[in-house]
């Protein structure tokens, strides 16, 4: 029986090529210089509190609300976040299949990217991550996306995010090998950026499909990826020992870790998190010295969670 980690991790390093290694891009300088980064927040928790309905595309938001858009990626800004991931979560043309943009997918990924750009205008130091999730279907023989399509589908996205101006390319929430390896591929097919896959670890330390940290670095070490690591997920306990357990694996790649702010709870019909910006600091900090080089928040992070998370880490630096 073929292990398919290695056969993932073999598939992309025979083509892996890394411009990226002379350090100009500005992304990698910084980790060259051993800073330990502060990302973002929540895109989809804080955009529903600015109104967007339940269900609905935030990425449509590019086009028809961009001041909401700037406003939010403003707000990271002041709470000092080094790193701000565009709205581009759901950018493929697969994933807008539904909205009225399709047509302009590339188009609406340049424009994403443009407005954190916008926002940081005055920190010209923040970082732009071209932001690249799932697509949202099941890949042959569970479903009917191919391979090819999917690696199509994220060197569009790659290149658009790229021609941008993003300085580094975010493939985050996933929980499949299969599909993580096909957005790498595409990714690099499209652009020649740094790249950060990370998974959601929503069954504890091991997502959905069963993947866990260690196989995460087995299939990927040898792709071309800069950093490794986790976001969303269920609680910050659980977060903390995911980290633990990329430490442990013992690669050469930077680790990432953007948990929520705890697992929601409805009330009243809404669902609310409930970790303090105080709880969310103290853990970033603890990831920070379990080996994590890049910390930040996922759902339910305001940007209260990030200025405490960038205050703690901030004082590491010292």
């Amino acid at each position: 029986m073929i292990d398919r980690r290695r056969q993932t991790a073999v598939c992309i390093s025979a083509t892996a090529h890394f411009p990226w290694e002379d350090m100009t891009n500005r992304f990698m300088a910084r980790l060259a210089g051993g800073e330990v980064l502060v990302a973002d927040g929540a895109t989809g928790t804080n955009l529903q509190k600015a109104g967007l309905e339940p269900g609905a595309s935030p990425e449509d938001w590019v086009f028809d609300q961009p001041g909401k858009l700037l406003a939010l990626h403003g707000a990271w800004v002041a709470a000092g976040s080094d790193i701000i991931l565009s709205c581009t979560f759901g950018g493929t043309r697969l994933r807008l299949k539904d909205s009225r943009y399709v047509e302009r997918t590339p188009e609406l990924n340049r424009r994403a990217v443009e407005l954190v750009r916008e926002a940081a205008r005055a920190r010209p130091d923040v970082l732009i991550a071209g932001s690249m999730g799932p697509t949202g279907q099941l890949f042959e023989p569970f479903g009917t996306l191919s391979h090819k399509a999917a690696v199509a589908a994220y060197a569009e996205q790659a290149q658009a995010l790229t021609e941008g101006g993003a300085d580094l390319l975010v493939l985050e929430t996933h929980f499949a090998l299969d599909e993580a390896g096909a957005a790498i591929e595409g990714a690099r097919e499209g652009s020649d950026l740094p790249i950060v896959i990370s998974f959601s670890f929503d069954r504890g330390v091991r997502t959905m499909m069963g993947v866990g940290p260690a196989d995460v670095v087995e299939a990927f070490q040898l792709s071309g990826v800069v950093a490794v690591g986790a976001n969303c997920g269920t609680t910050l306990d659980n977060m903390e020992q995911v980290v633990r357990e990329f430490a442990a694996a013992e690669s050469n790649l930077i680790i990432w870790a953007k948990p929520n702010a705890g697992l929601p709870v409805v009330q009243n019909g809404v669902a609310t998190y409930q970790v303090s910006p105080e709880e969310m600091a103290a853990a970033a900090v603890r990831n920070v010295q379990s080996g994590a080089r890049i910390v930040g928040g996922c759902c339910g992070s305001t940007p209260a969670h990030l200025a405490a998370i960038s205050s703690g880490v901030k004082a590491l630096r010292i």
